[in-house]
Parts: C-alpha cells; sequence; structure tokens
C-alpha cells in the first residue's frame, strides 16, 4: 500500500504534462524559428548586397610571357587585340612621319650669290637645320660682316677684326653641331656651306689683303703727329681702291649668304 501511495504521489496526474517536457520542446522550436529567421534575414542581405553592387567585367590578357626554366626562351602570347592596337600605332606613325616629311619646304641656293663657285645648292631644312642657320644668322645680322660697309665710315681693321671673329663662331658651331645630324642630307649641305662661305668667300681676301693692310696701316700714326680720321687715313693705302672693291665684293656675298640663313630660319 505504502509503494502504491507513493508511485501515485511521484507520477502526475493523467491528462498534464511535464513541465520540463513542455519546456524543452518550447525552446527547440524558437530556436528553429529563430535560425529560419536568420537564414532568411541572410539570404535576403545576400540578395540587397548582389543587387546593389556594381556588375563585375570581363578581364581580357592582351598580352602573355611565358618562361620555360628547363628551357632557355621565353615566349610571348599577343592577343588579337593588343595586335590590332599595335598595327594601327605603327601605321599612324608612319603616316605621320610622311606627311611631315612632305610638309618640309625646299630651298635653292645659287651658290654664285654667295662667292663659292657655280652651281644651284637644295636642301629641305628641318627644325635641327633651321637651329643652325638661326644661330648662324644671328652672328651675320648683327656684326659689321653682314651689314653692308660703308668705307667712308666704316674702319677696315675692325671689319677684319668681324671677320675674324666670325671665322671663330662658325668653327665653333659647326662642330657643336651632333654627328646624327650631320649626316642627314638638309644639315650637311648647310654645315658644308658656310665651310665654304669661309674658305672660299673669305679666306682669299684676307689671305690676299689683310696682313698687307695692317701693317701699312699701323705705321701710318707715327709718321705725322697731326690727327687723321681713320678713314682718310686707310684712303691713303697705296692699293686702296683694288683691296676695297674687293672687300665690298665679299661684303655682297656675304650678305646674300645672311639672308640665305634668314630664309631657311623663316620660311621653312
Amino acid at each position: 500500500m505504502a509503494d502504491q501511495l507513493g508511485a501515485s504521489a511521484a507520477a502526475p496526474p493523467s491528462g498534464t504534462s511535464t513541465p520540463a517536457v513542455v519546456n524543452g520542446t518550447y525552446g527547440a522550436a524558437s530556436r528553429a524559428a529563430a535560425n529560419k529567421d536568420a537564414h532568411v534575414g541572410a539570404t535576403a542581405g545576400d540578395a540587397a548586397a548582389k543587387a546593389t553592387s556594381a556588375p563585375e567585367g570581363k578581364t581580357y590578357s592582351l598580352l602573355g610571357i611565358e618562361f620555360d626554366s628547363a628551357k632557355p626562351e621565353v615566349q610571348a602570347h599577343l592577343n588579337a587585340w593588343a595586335a590590332g592596337i599595335l598595327v594601327a600605332a605603327v601605321m599612324a606613325y608612319f603616316l605621320t612621319r610622311r606627311g611631315w616629311r612632305r610638309r618640309l619646304k625646299t630651298f635653292d641656293i645659287e651658290k654664285a650669290e654667295l662667292g663659292i663657285g657655280v652651281g644651284t645648292i637644295t636642301l629641305k631644312p628641318n627644325d635641327a637645320d633651321r637651329q643652325v642657320a638661326y644661330q648662324i644668322w644671328v652672328e651675320l645680322s648683327t656684326r659689321k660682316i653682314g651689314l653692308p660697309i660703308e668705307l667712308q665710315n666704316d674702319v677696315i681693321t675692325e671689319i677684319y677684326d668681324s671677320w675674324y671673329h666670325f671665322f671663330t663662331v662658325t668653327r665653333e658651331l659647326i662642330k657643336s653641331v651632333p654627328v646624327s645630324r650631320a649626316n642627314t642630307d638638309s644639315t650637311h649641305k648647310i654645315v658644308n656651306l658656310s665651310i665654304e662661305v669661309l674658305n672660299e668667300g673669305l679666306r682669299p681676301h684676307l689671305t690676299l689683303w689683310q696682313a698687307r693692310f695692317r701693317t701699312w696701316y699701323e705705321q701710318q700714326p707715327k709718321a705725322t703727329s697731326a690727327y687723321v680720321d681713320p678713314q682718310d687715313l686707310q684712303a691713303k693705302f697705296p692699293r686702296f681702291k683694288e683691296l676695297s672693291t674687293d672687300l665690298l665684293r665679299v661684303n655682297q656675298h656675304l650678305i646674300a649668304y645672311r639672308d640665305a640663313m634668314r630664309r631657311i630660319v623663316y620660311e621653312a
């Protein structure tokens, strides 16, 4: 009897559930619902992120380089797009270069006008040639050597000094031209023209007259105590007419040379 009463007291009434079991069932259901909500939320978040993110672009490989360590060789693979771009760039370069060359203006210089022989010098100067011509033109335009000589006002010794300085400047200018430029046709012609003007235009007159006139001129002031203008004094040189005629001839050639350089600079 006692055992039966103990069993009845320990067992729950019929029709009721054990609170622990009820709580466990409710907890499992709650966790399942929470997990489902979290999964739905994550899925919705991923969808929203995909909807708002920028579409991914395709990746193209234009140039691939492979190196095989077992073989001493390197392989390069060029994409068709890259090959097309490269061909177009090369064609554009050569077409532009040909067009630039066609725009170069042709100049004819008569050698007889410069007193350096006969014939015509034809050249197509580029920017480098114009730079050389510009430096020569400046020297000729700012010194007596390239300006009209007036023997009533100019002193022959000063003219010779200017010619000598032009020799020095032109030699230095010719030496400063890069070898890569000196081999081009137009630059080569301008350099040779300058050398011919020095050697065939100036040098013959200086060789014939400079030493004779300077020696005579330096001795004259000592012969008299009265002041004499240098222009009047130089006119007393025994061969003044011959000297002055040749001097003015060379001067005209140098002016023509100056004008040729100006044309190259400003009309090219």
